[in-house]
């Protein structure tokens, strides 16, 4: 009788073992092991495999040939003589035993990467049809985040991850929401003309398979909007940025009074609301032009092509704020607790002071054409069949009318963990929102889908054998498209815990919304999703990886940076310094928020074939995968000192004419530099001597404390007592711009103090300059300290 075992540990390493039996009185052996790399797990399942057939063999055994073959050894026994041995009394098995132990510590090293990881991204694991029928099934009905509606979908995910053996529950939490109770929008144009009313509702097409349900989507609004009715004469600001305004005010229009429009395009919508309470007006309308999003004039919109319908409307928040609005640094717990009043919230200066509302472009071009003045500049003006654009105000006037409804409402994230078998107390994390606010195909569902495809694929994985190092839990949120509520709360929840156990967190908001690859990160992790992207096949060319595509349209792989509050990796990032990334696929898409943000869209512009999708559930999974199995996280700082290192040289360009002491900022860097190039020898070091590290007492602690620095360097960038003024965000290196919650700023502290400083020009306010840093300069230099290891 002959028995086989194979295993086959990566695409070049194969181990067989083959065992002839002849039960009549002696037992013959043939044992084989051929390798081309180390491993040596092979030798030590193989020598199991052996020690088993001695254990139960009750015969005389009769070894006939072993060999060993390894890249720089090899070890080969011959029977010279007929040996007759009992199992009880075989020294020489227990010699050949002895040796194969000996070498499988000596010169056998561990993989650098499990068969596994190769295997996560195979055909035979990935499927688009899968993810395909999630993101249908979550997409079926709009799902805002409190409704019965979005709860049905938690319900979806909770069971899909148990259903792949994850543990799994929900967790709740009571916060603060608001949803539209009435609103109206009327335009009085110049006389004789009438007063127009607008409908403010998205149209269904011809053919919509949403139309059934097309009355669940709520009415377009923008989410903590202020409530009120205001009455003045239009007047148009372009994007509504802080240089738009500014523009406005040189060519002396006074906007005080105004209800001011603006388009959607270049920075987030409370940002705008709060730069035009600045200037004095009374309301804003954001709309979205076609310049931008298409779907206007002669032009081919959605169901068509891709573009934004002229009745399309993209809704969404204008709370500045991160988390509940009534319970800021603190989780909102169902069984009660503390809350600010709304006059205490209205105070805190993160919720608008003026009305508002969303659009479509439709009725903005409308508004517009009933705006007379000053001709607006070229670069503000809309494509070639819109109206010409003036900045007024008037001589058409505005009456603006909305009334929220605001309710403490149940939100749901699901939360599904695979523990780690050597390192459980070390988390790495993966993110995806669930609420939309409509069908939400693209925005977040498509992540959803994706996190879905991941936890499958893990479980397929496991089923192979395969156990995480270190501990994986999925997170589904809830609530992120009111003030990425649903991560914040959490995280405020289990912060303490968060803060000493995370690794890294992984988010994805959109998985996919086109072709081409993006990604955000903590610079750390550059070097990672570079290595990544190489091992993933493009979605749209599989003669090439998604790297080779990516190089293609830049000279270098552009990874921003996630200073933002765009998504949910802010309250890792920004508010207990957690390591983390957001990738996606397409670079922005016409139909965001609005009801035509659906299957249809998706299967016909986004994604036809759900082969991005694949490929964005590969990246995503593999990441996870190196950070919770390698031994030495897959951490590099390099990227992290050459970004500190430029940005202290831009801000040196700043302030070359200031009286400001930059040196304290360019010493921390240079000790940061130091202690990276420390830390990669010592790891480089430790890998060069991986198979021989049972020489070395305590190698596993040596390693972990390695690790322990390299996840905690970014905790140290970050500040107990937050940015000035905006205490919730403690990273001093990226936070959100003061004017744009979307845009990423480096030294965020020190650029709000020169803005400050510029406008009083006071010698006090260029101190708080050099305060802001000797801020930055003293959490560099903690970080440099946690890089080196040892204290002073």
């Amino acid at each position: 009788m002959t028995f086989y075992l194979k295993i086959h540990i990566e695409k070049r390493i194969k181990t067989t073992l083959k065992f002839s039996t002849n039960f009549q009185s002696v037992t013959t052996i043939t044992f084989s092991i051929i390798h081309e790399q180390h491993h040596q797990y092979n030798i030590i399942n193989t020598l199991y495999c052996l020690i088993l057939i001695i254990k139960e063999s009750r015969e005389r055994i009769e070894i006939d040939r072993y060999i060993l073959r390894l890249p720089s050894f090899i070890l080969e026994y011959k029977k010279n003589r007929r040996h007759r041995l009992t199992a009880m009394t075989s020294t020489f098995i227990t010699t050949i035993i002895t040796i194969i132990t000996t070498l499988s510590f000596f010169l056998i090293s561990p993989p650098p990467k499990p068969y596994y990881h190769t295997l996560y991204t195979s055909p035979s694991l990935t499927n688009n049809q899968s993810i395909s029928h999630h993101l249908y099934t979550l997409t079926r009905r709009p799902h805002l985040a409190g409704t019965t509606a979005n709860a049905e979908a938690a319900s979806y995910v909770l069971s899909t991850l148990k259903s792949n053996n994850i543990k799994s529950h929900i967790t709740e939490y009571a916060v603060s929401l608001t949803y539209p109770k009435s609103r109206t929008l009327t335009l009085t144009p110049e006389s004789p003309q009438s007063p127009i009313t607008f409908t403010l509702r998205q149209e269904i097409y011809s053919g919509d398979p949403y139309a059934d349900v097309a009355n669940e989507v709520e009415p377009t609004f923008h989410a903590y909007a202020k409530s009120g009715t205001v009455t003045g004469p239009a007047a148009y600001v372009n994007y509504g940025r802080v240089e738009d305004f500014a523009k406005i005010e040189s060519i002396g229009v006074n906007l005080t009074g105004a209800v001011v429009v603006a388009r959607y395009g270049k920075i987030y919508r409370g940002d705008i609301i709060e730069n035009a309470y600045d200037a004095g007006a009374i309301g804003v309308l954001i709309y979205s032009d076609r310049k931008d999003y298409g779907g206007g004039g002669g032009g081919r919109w959605f169901p068509e092509e891709k573009w934004m319908p002229p009745s399309g409307v993209q809704v969404g928040t204008v709370y500045n704020g991160a988390g509940d609005p009534t319970t800021p640094g603190w989780a909102s717990s169902v069984e009660g607790c503390e809350r600010l009043t709304e006059e205490e919230v209205e105070k805190g200066g993160d919720v608008p002071l003026i009305p508002s509302l969303p659009i479509s472009g439709g009725d903005g071009e409308v508004i517009l054409r009933a705006v007379g003045g000053v001709v607006a500049d070229e670069a503000w003006q809309g494509d070639e069949d819109a109206p010409v654009y003036r900045i007024g105000p008037g001589p058409g006037i505005i009456e603006l009318s909305y009334n929220a409804k605001q309710v403490i409402n149940t939100i749901q994230n699901v939360i599904g963990v695979i523990e780690g078998t050597e390192e459980a107390d070390r988390f790495v994390i993966l993110g995806n929102h669930r609420d939309a606010w409509t069908f939400g195909a693209v925005d977040p569902n498509s992540g959803t889908a994706a996190l879905l495809e991941v936890a499958e694929r893990f479980e397929k994985l496991r089923k192979k054998g395969w156990k995480p190092r270190r501990t994986i839990i999925f997170c589904n949120w809830d609530a992120e498209e009111y003030g990425l509520i649903g991560s914040t709360e959490w995280v405020e929840e289990n912060r303490e815990m968060l803060a000493s156990k995370v690794v890294a967190y992984l988010n994805v908001d959109i998985a996919v919304a086109g072709a081409g690859f993006q990604a955000s990160a903590t610079p750390q992790l550059d070097q990672l999703i570079i290595q990544v992207t190489k091992q993933v096949e493009d979605p749209d060319n599989s003669s090439q990886t998604v790297y080779d595509s990516w190089v293609k349209t830049t000279k270098d792989p552009e990874i921003g940076r996630l200073g933002g509050g765009g998504s949910d990796y802010a309250a890792f990032v920004q508010h207990i310094g957690v390591p983390a990334t957001d990738i996606s696929f397409g670079n922005g898409y016409p139909v965001y928020h609005s009801m035509y943000d659906d299957f249809v869209w998706m299967s016909k512009f986004g994604d036809p074939l759900f082969r991005r999708h694949v490929a964005a559930a590969s990246i995503w999974g593999l990441v996870a995968l190196q950070l919770a199995d390698e031994e030495i996280l897959p951490f590099n700082y390099t990227s992290y000192v050459y970004e500190l290192q430029k940005s202290a040289e831009e801000l040196e360009t700043l302030l070359s004419d200031k009286n400001v002491n930059l040196a304290p900022l360019f010493k921390s860097v240079e000790k940061m530099k130091n202690a990276t190039i420390r830390i990669n020898d010592e790891i480089k070091e430790i890998k060069e001597r991986k198979g021989w590290t049972f020489m070395w007492k305590n190698e596993a602690w040596r390693r972990r404390e390695i690790n322990d620095r390299l996840m905690m360097a970014e905790r140290a960038l970050t500040d107990r007592d937050g940015l000035s003024g905006r205490p919730w965000y403690k990273h001093l290196i990226y936070a959100p711009s003061k004017h744009d919650d979307y845009g990423s700023k480096c030294f965020p502290g020190i650029d709000d103090a020169i803005e400050n400083a510029k406008k009083l020009n006071t010698k006090d306010s260029w101190l708080s300059v050099q305060h802001e840093i000797w801020r930055v300069s003293r959490a560099i230099t903690q970080t440099a300290l946690v890089l080196h290891g040892e204290l002073t």
